[in-house]
């Protein structure tokens, strides 16, 4: 793989990572609710849930995920309903009167595990993501060259500019932990991001192969 070769493919994951999408939508939430330390759990999850749909693309089967009709619309389907219902539940989160609200989001704070699953399961069962790497990724590898190594060195190059950009949303949206230090506030915080989280989990729906 040639410098132009990894430079160009560098170039494309800073503009699909600052994209506003359903992984900035969560990072900024969690940076918001949490702060910028406890929400690297969940930029760590989309990591997780990236480097899978890279390797799908890297094996062959996203290209077959792009030929099923039925195999999309299951992932399409499945992502879609996930984003809507974190969107439904954080919407419908509780929020806690009193003087002090940071004990009751220390209260509400989802484990690292749960938080690590969350940034997991919105990348991984994103459709928009596996058309990206599907119709992307091939450009990339240079034939004749083994083609794990390229993978691993794309795989790297993405997972450090993604991160970088996801804990970057996630420490604009901590920034602002202090207007929403009252019950109200709070309440808006959750309907906001909610109906983002709901809002981009619709749009998967219409979502098609051919893009």
């Amino acid at each position: 793989m040639s410098f132009a070769t990894w430079l160009g493919f560098a170039i494309s994951a800073i503009i699909i990572a600052v994209s506003p999408g359903s992984g900035a939508v969560l990072s900024m939430s969690h940076g918001l609710s949490y702060g910028v330390r406890k929400a690297s759990a969940t930029v760590m999850g989309l990591q997780l849930g990236l480097l899978l749909l890279l390797f799908i693309a890297g094996a062959g089967v996203g290209s077959l995920l792009l030929a099923s009709e039925l195999a999309f619309n299951v992932v399409k389907t499945v992502g879609a309903l996930y984003l809507i219902w974190l969107g439904l539940s954080q919407w419908r989160a509780r929020v806690h009167g009193g003087r002090d609200v940071s004990v009751s989001k220390e209260a509400t704070l989802p484990s690292t595990g749960r938080r690590v699953l969350t940034g997991f399961l919105t990348n991984a069962t994103n459709p928009k993501g596996i058309i990206f790497m599907v119709a992307v990724l091939p450009q990339f590898i240079t034939q004749g060259e083994p083609v794990l190594p390229q993978l691993l060195i794309l795989a790297a190059t993405m997972i450090a500019i993604d991160m970088t950009v996801m804990h970057g949303y996630a420490l604009l949206a901590s920034t602002m932990q202090g207007y929403f230090r009252d019950p109200r506030a709070l309440r808006v915080q959750n309907r906001v991001f909610g109906g983002l989280l709901m809002g981009v989990g619709t749009a998967l729906f219409f979502v098609k192969r051919q893009a």
